[in-house]
Protein backbone atom coordinates (compact mmCIF):
# COMPACT_ATOMS: atom_id res chain seq x y z
CA UNK A 1 0.00 0.00 0.00
CA UNK A 2 1.35 3.66 -0.76
CA UNK A 3 2.03 5.69 2.18
CA UNK A 4 0.36 9.04 2.25
CA UNK A 5 3.68 10.36 3.31
CA UNK A 6 5.58 9.38 0.28
CA UNK A 7 5.04 11.69 -2.67
CA UNK A 8 6.87 9.23 -5.50
CA UNK A 9 3.50 6.82 -4.82
CA UNK A 10 1.33 9.65 -4.29
CA UNK A 11 -0.94 11.60 -7.01
CA UNK A 12 -1.79 15.64 -7.44
CA UNK A 13 -4.71 17.13 -9.08
CA UNK A 14 -4.47 20.22 -11.49
CA UNK A 15 -7.34 22.63 -12.50
CA UNK A 16 -7.96 25.18 -15.16
CA UNK A 17 -11.06 27.29 -14.62
CA UNK A 18 -11.65 29.38 -17.00
CA UNK A 19 -14.30 31.64 -19.11
CA UNK A 20 -14.71 28.41 -22.19
CA UNK A 21 -15.10 26.09 -18.79
CA UNK A 22 -13.06 23.77 -16.75
CA UNK A 23 -10.20 21.09 -17.53
CA UNK A 24 -8.75 18.98 -14.69
CA UNK A 25 -5.81 16.46 -14.91
CA UNK A 26 -4.53 13.90 -12.27
CA UNK A 27 -0.93 13.19 -12.43
CA UNK A 28 2.14 11.21 -10.62
CA UNK A 29 3.39 13.89 -7.07
CA UNK A 30 6.74 13.20 -8.37
CA UNK A 31 7.45 14.55 -11.57
CA UNK A 32 4.10 15.41 -12.33
CA UNK A 33 3.39 12.70 -15.56
CA UNK A 34 -0.51 13.19 -16.70
CA UNK A 35 -2.58 10.26 -15.94
CA UNK A 36 -5.96 11.40 -17.66
CA UNK A 37 -7.68 14.49 -17.88
CA UNK A 38 -11.05 15.44 -17.67
CA UNK A 39 -13.15 19.08 -19.16
CA UNK A 40 -16.29 20.46 -18.39
CA UNK A 41 -17.66 23.13 -21.29
CA UNK A 42 -19.92 24.79 -18.43
CA UNK A 43 -17.61 27.81 -17.05
CA UNK A 44 -18.04 28.23 -13.14
CA UNK A 45 -20.58 30.42 -12.51
CA UNK A 46 -20.30 33.53 -10.66
CA UNK A 47 -22.08 35.50 -7.87
CA UNK A 48 -22.48 38.19 -4.81
CA UNK A 49 -19.53 35.98 -3.30
CA UNK A 50 -17.34 35.97 -6.19
CA UNK A 51 -16.58 32.80 -8.40
CA UNK A 52 -19.03 29.90 -6.58
CA UNK A 53 -17.40 27.47 -4.89
CA UNK A 54 -20.39 25.07 -4.67
CA UNK A 55 -20.79 25.72 -8.58
CA UNK A 56 -17.00 24.76 -8.48
CA UNK A 57 -16.99 21.62 -6.24
CA UNK A 58 -20.27 20.11 -8.01
CA UNK A 59 -17.88 19.89 -11.23
CA UNK A 60 -14.78 18.82 -9.47
CA UNK A 61 -15.57 16.67 -7.11
CA UNK A 62 -16.91 13.68 -9.13
CA UNK A 63 -14.52 14.36 -11.88
CA UNK A 64 -11.55 13.66 -9.63
CA UNK A 65 -13.51 10.89 -7.84
CA UNK A 66 -13.90 9.28 -11.29
CA UNK A 67 -10.24 10.13 -12.15
CA UNK A 68 -8.82 8.68 -9.06
CA UNK A 69 -10.87 5.43 -9.24
CA UNK A 70 -8.80 3.47 -11.72
CA UNK A 71 -5.56 3.83 -8.86
CA UNK A 72 -6.93 2.16 -6.06
CA UNK A 73 -5.64 3.63 -2.76
CA UNK A 74 -2.84 5.60 -4.16
CA UNK A 75 -3.45 9.09 -1.68
CA UNK A 76 -3.89 12.60 -3.43
CA UNK A 77 -1.17 14.91 -1.98
CA UNK A 78 -1.56 18.13 -3.19
CA UNK A 79 -3.97 20.29 -5.79
CA UNK A 80 -3.57 23.20 -7.71
CA UNK A 81 -6.64 25.20 -9.13
CA UNK A 82 -5.69 28.37 -11.36
CA UNK A 83 -9.09 30.35 -11.85
CA UNK A 84 -9.71 33.18 -14.19
CA UNK A 85 -10.66 36.32 -11.61
CA UNK A 86 -9.05 34.02 -8.71
CA UNK A 87 -7.40 37.53 -7.87
CA UNK A 88 -10.36 39.88 -7.44
CA UNK A 89 -13.62 37.26 -6.93
CA UNK A 90 -11.94 34.39 -5.42
CA UNK A 91 -12.68 34.98 -1.86
CA UNK A 92 -15.57 32.59 -1.50
CA UNK A 93 -13.11 29.92 -3.05
CA UNK A 94 -10.32 30.35 -0.85
CA UNK A 95 -12.89 30.38 2.12
CA UNK A 96 -14.11 26.87 1.20
CA UNK A 97 -11.82 25.04 -1.13
CA UNK A 98 -9.42 24.03 1.42
CA UNK A 99 -11.62 22.46 3.81
CA UNK A 100 -14.11 20.69 1.21
CA UNK A 101 -10.57 19.69 -0.28
CA UNK A 102 -9.98 17.87 2.88
CA UNK A 103 -12.87 16.45 3.66
CA UNK A 104 -13.07 14.79 0.63
CA UNK A 105 -9.57 13.12 -0.64
CA UNK A 106 -7.91 14.20 2.73
CA UNK A 107 -5.47 16.66 0.97
CA UNK A 108 -4.51 20.04 3.15
CA UNK A 109 -1.87 20.93 0.78
CA UNK A 110 -3.46 23.23 -1.97
CA UNK A 111 -2.84 26.22 -4.37
CA UNK A 112 -5.47 28.67 -4.95
CA UNK A 113 -4.18 30.84 -7.95
CA UNK A 114 -5.03 33.64 -10.95
CA UNK A 115 -5.28 31.88 -14.40
CA UNK A 116 -1.89 34.16 -15.09
CA UNK A 117 0.01 32.29 -12.51
CA UNK A 118 -0.95 28.74 -14.05
CA UNK A 119 -0.10 30.36 -17.14
CA UNK A 120 3.52 31.65 -16.31
CA UNK A 121 4.02 28.47 -14.68
CA UNK A 122 2.91 26.12 -17.57
CA UNK A 123 4.99 28.48 -19.69
CA UNK A 124 8.32 29.16 -17.89
CA UNK A 125 8.07 26.66 -14.87
CA UNK A 126 9.60 28.25 -11.66
CA UNK A 127 12.49 30.27 -13.52
CA UNK A 128 12.39 34.28 -13.47
CA UNK A 129 10.78 36.24 -16.16
CA UNK A 130 7.64 37.41 -17.82
CA UNK A 131 4.35 35.92 -19.37
CA UNK A 132 2.33 37.74 -21.53
CA UNK A 133 -1.22 36.32 -21.44
CA UNK A 134 -3.24 37.56 -24.47
CA UNK A 135 -6.67 36.65 -25.89
CA UNK A 136 -10.11 38.86 -25.46
CA UNK A 137 -8.23 40.22 -22.48
CA UNK A 138 -4.40 40.91 -21.69
CA UNK A 139 -2.03 40.46 -19.09
CA UNK A 140 1.37 40.35 -18.19
CA UNK A 141 3.37 38.25 -14.90
CA UNK A 142 6.45 38.54 -14.20
CA UNK A 143 9.10 37.22 -11.06
CA UNK A 144 12.50 37.13 -9.96
CA UNK A 145 11.09 34.58 -7.28
CA UNK A 146 10.55 36.95 -4.75
CA UNK A 147 7.14 38.64 -5.42
CA UNK A 148 5.08 38.88 -8.53
CA UNK A 149 4.26 42.00 -11.07
CA UNK A 150 1.58 42.40 -12.71
CA UNK A 151 0.83 44.70 -15.46
CA UNK A 152 -2.43 45.11 -17.39
CA UNK A 153 -5.26 43.06 -17.12
CA UNK A 154 -7.74 45.70 -16.17
CA UNK A 155 -10.28 44.52 -19.18
CA UNK A 156 -11.65 46.20 -22.49
CA UNK A 157 -12.84 49.58 -20.39
CA UNK A 158 -9.64 50.10 -18.44
CA UNK A 159 -6.56 48.52 -20.07
CA UNK A 160 -6.27 45.36 -22.12
CA UNK A 161 -4.35 47.21 -24.58
CA UNK A 162 -3.14 45.40 -27.37
CA UNK A 163 -5.55 42.56 -26.57
CA UNK A 164 -7.71 41.25 -28.87
CA UNK A 165 -10.80 43.07 -27.49
CA UNK A 166 -8.16 46.18 -28.01
CA UNK A 167 -7.48 45.11 -31.77
CA UNK A 168 -11.32 44.76 -32.65
CA UNK A 169 -12.27 47.48 -30.96
CA UNK A 170 -9.67 49.72 -33.16
CA UNK A 171 -10.50 47.72 -36.40
CA UNK A 172 -14.01 48.81 -36.08
CA UNK A 173 -13.51 52.37 -35.28
CA UNK A 174 -11.26 52.15 -38.51
CA UNK A 175 -14.26 50.66 -40.28
CA UNK A 176 -16.39 53.24 -39.19
CA UNK A 177 -14.48 56.49 -40.24
CA UNK A 178 -14.19 55.18 -43.47
CA UNK A 179 -17.98 55.11 -43.52
CA UNK A 180 -18.31 58.57 -42.11
CA UNK A 181 -15.36 59.77 -44.92
CA UNK A 182 -12.98 60.62 -41.64
CA UNK A 183 -9.16 60.16 -42.08
CA UNK A 184 -7.80 57.28 -40.66
CA UNK A 185 -10.78 54.69 -42.34
CA UNK A 186 -9.85 51.56 -44.04
CA UNK A 187 -12.07 50.84 -46.70
CA UNK A 188 -11.05 47.17 -46.42
CA UNK A 189 -11.93 46.93 -42.66
CA UNK A 190 -15.02 48.35 -43.37
CA UNK A 191 -15.76 45.95 -46.02
CA UNK A 192 -14.99 42.74 -43.34
CA UNK A 193 -17.14 44.43 -40.22
CA UNK A 194 -20.56 44.69 -43.09
CA UNK A 195 -19.79 41.33 -43.85
CA UNK A 196 -19.64 39.68 -40.24
CA UNK A 197 -22.06 42.53 -38.81
CA UNK A 198 -24.22 43.78 -41.62
CA UNK A 199 -24.60 47.42 -42.24
CA UNK A 200 -22.05 49.88 -40.76
CA UNK A 201 -25.02 51.95 -39.44
CA UNK A 202 -26.68 49.47 -37.35
CA UNK A 203 -22.95 48.63 -35.86
CA UNK A 204 -23.48 50.33 -32.59
CA UNK A 205 -26.89 48.43 -32.17
CA UNK A 206 -25.73 45.10 -32.43
CA UNK A 207 -22.82 46.08 -30.23
CA UNK A 208 -23.83 48.19 -27.62
CA UNK A 209 -26.70 45.94 -25.80
CA UNK A 210 -24.51 43.22 -25.47
CA UNK A 211 -23.28 41.23 -22.46
CA UNK A 212 -20.29 39.60 -23.62
CA UNK A 213 -18.89 43.24 -25.74
CA UNK A 214 -15.39 42.26 -25.07
CA UNK A 215 -15.36 38.93 -27.11
CA UNK A 216 -17.78 40.26 -29.66
CA UNK A 217 -14.82 42.77 -30.04
CA UNK A 218 -12.52 40.48 -30.28
CA UNK A 219 -13.73 38.43 -32.86
CA UNK A 220 -13.46 41.12 -35.20
CA UNK A 221 -9.29 40.70 -34.80
CA UNK A 222 -8.84 38.19 -36.94
CA UNK A 223 -9.91 40.27 -39.69
CA UNK A 224 -7.65 43.14 -38.92
CA UNK A 225 -4.88 40.68 -39.47
CA UNK A 226 -6.12 39.23 -42.18
CA UNK A 227 -6.08 43.12 -44.13
CA UNK A 228 -2.69 43.83 -42.60
CA UNK A 229 -0.43 42.57 -45.73
CA UNK A 230 -2.26 44.67 -48.03
CA UNK A 231 -3.87 47.59 -45.59
CA UNK A 232 -1.63 50.06 -44.09
CA UNK A 233 -4.33 51.50 -41.68
CA UNK A 234 -4.92 47.46 -40.21
CA UNK A 235 -0.90 47.31 -40.14
CA UNK A 236 -0.62 50.45 -38.25
CA UNK A 237 -3.20 48.75 -35.63
CA UNK A 238 -1.50 45.87 -35.16
CA UNK A 239 2.14 47.55 -34.96
CA UNK A 240 0.30 49.90 -32.10
CA UNK A 241 -0.96 46.63 -30.18
CA UNK A 242 2.56 45.24 -30.83
CA UNK A 243 4.06 48.17 -28.68
CA UNK A 244 1.32 47.99 -26.23
CA UNK A 245 2.26 44.34 -25.19
CA UNK A 246 5.69 44.86 -25.02
CA UNK A 247 5.11 47.79 -22.47
CA UNK A 248 3.20 45.20 -20.60
CA UNK A 249 5.74 42.68 -20.84
CA UNK A 250 9.00 45.33 -20.18
CA UNK A 251 6.71 46.50 -16.87
CA UNK A 252 6.36 42.98 -15.66
CA UNK A 253 9.83 41.61 -16.58
CA UNK A 254 12.55 41.39 -13.62
CA UNK A 255 15.32 43.43 -14.39
CA UNK A 256 19.10 42.32 -15.45
CA UNK A 257 20.01 39.96 -17.71
CA UNK A 258 18.74 35.81 -18.11
CA UNK A 259 15.27 36.93 -17.63
CA UNK A 260 12.52 34.57 -20.22
CA UNK A 261 9.75 35.94 -21.60
CA UNK A 262 6.89 33.60 -22.88
CA UNK A 263 3.66 34.69 -24.86
CA UNK A 264 0.63 32.19 -24.71
CA UNK A 265 -2.94 32.51 -25.48
CA UNK A 266 -4.86 32.39 -28.61
CA UNK A 267 -4.28 36.30 -29.74
CA UNK A 268 -0.68 35.15 -30.76
CA UNK A 269 -2.34 32.92 -32.91
CA UNK A 270 -2.53 35.68 -35.80
CA UNK A 271 0.96 35.00 -36.35
CA UNK A 272 3.52 37.14 -38.57
CA UNK A 273 1.01 40.05 -39.21
CA UNK A 274 1.65 40.57 -34.79
CA UNK A 275 4.31 38.57 -34.13
CA UNK A 276 6.74 40.56 -36.09
CA UNK A 277 6.27 43.95 -34.69
CA UNK A 278 5.93 42.11 -31.58
CA UNK A 279 9.22 40.53 -31.62
CA UNK A 280 10.70 43.71 -32.87
CA UNK A 281 8.85 46.01 -30.21
CA UNK A 282 10.49 43.05 -27.44
CA UNK A 283 13.56 43.35 -28.62
CA UNK A 284 14.07 47.61 -28.38
CA UNK A 285 11.80 47.36 -24.55
CA UNK A 286 13.65 44.45 -23.11
CA UNK A 287 16.97 43.60 -25.00
CA UNK A 288 18.26 41.58 -22.07
CA UNK A 289 15.52 39.33 -22.01
CA UNK A 290 15.23 36.20 -24.45
CA UNK A 291 11.51 35.28 -25.67
CA UNK A 292 11.36 31.45 -25.55
CA UNK A 293 8.22 29.67 -26.63
CA UNK A 294 5.96 28.27 -23.80
CA UNK A 295 6.56 25.41 -22.66
CA UNK A 296 2.80 24.33 -21.68
CA UNK A 297 -0.70 25.51 -21.17
CA UNK A 298 -2.46 26.92 -17.74
CA UNK A 299 -3.34 23.28 -17.06
CA UNK A 300 0.24 22.42 -17.14
CA UNK A 301 1.09 24.85 -15.28
CA UNK A 302 -2.06 23.86 -12.02
CA UNK A 303 0.32 20.25 -12.37
CA UNK A 304 3.62 21.85 -12.04
CA UNK A 305 2.07 23.78 -8.70
CA UNK A 306 0.59 21.00 -7.20
CA UNK A 307 3.76 18.32 -7.95
CA UNK A 308 6.17 21.35 -6.27
CA UNK A 309 3.62 22.08 -3.53
CA UNK A 310 3.57 18.01 -2.89
CA UNK A 311 7.05 17.85 -3.26
CA UNK A 312 8.84 20.39 -1.00
CA UNK A 313 10.00 22.11 -4.12
CA UNK A 314 7.93 25.20 -4.82
CA UNK A 315 9.86 27.99 -5.25
CA UNK A 316 7.49 30.87 -6.50
CA UNK A 317 6.45 33.47 -4.28
CA UNK A 318 3.05 33.55 -2.18
CA UNK A 319 0.60 36.28 -2.97
CA UNK A 320 -2.65 36.90 -0.93
CA UNK A 321 -4.83 37.69 -4.32
CA UNK A 322 -2.02 35.95 -7.39
CA UNK A 323 -0.94 32.86 -5.86
CA UNK A 324 -2.78 31.50 -2.19
CA UNK A 325 -1.26 28.50 -0.22
CA UNK A 326 -2.73 26.02 2.36
CA UNK A 327 -1.07 23.50 4.37
CA UNK A 328 2.42 24.26 2.45
CA UNK A 329 4.83 23.19 6.20
CA UNK A 330 2.48 20.58 6.59
CA UNK A 331 3.42 16.67 6.49
CA UNK A 332 1.68 14.73 3.87
CA UNK A 333 0.53 12.32 6.57
CA UNK A 334 -1.21 15.15 8.44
Amino acid sequence: MVSVNDPVGALVVGVDSGGSGLRIALAEAAGGAVLDTRSSREPVRTGPGGISARHFLEQVLPAVRALTEPHGARPVAAVAVGAAGMATLGDELRAELPGAFAEAWGVRRLALAADAVTAYTGALGQRPGAVVAGGTGMIALGTDQTSWRRADGWGHLLGDCGSGAWIGRAGLEAAMRAYDGRSGGSAALLARAEKLFGPAAGLPGTLYPRTDRPAVLASFAPEVGLCAAADPVAADILARAAGHIAEAAEAACPAGPGALVALTGGLFKMGDPLLVPLRAALAERIPEARTVSPAGDPLAGAVALASALATGTLRLPEDDSLLRLFGRDTPLGS
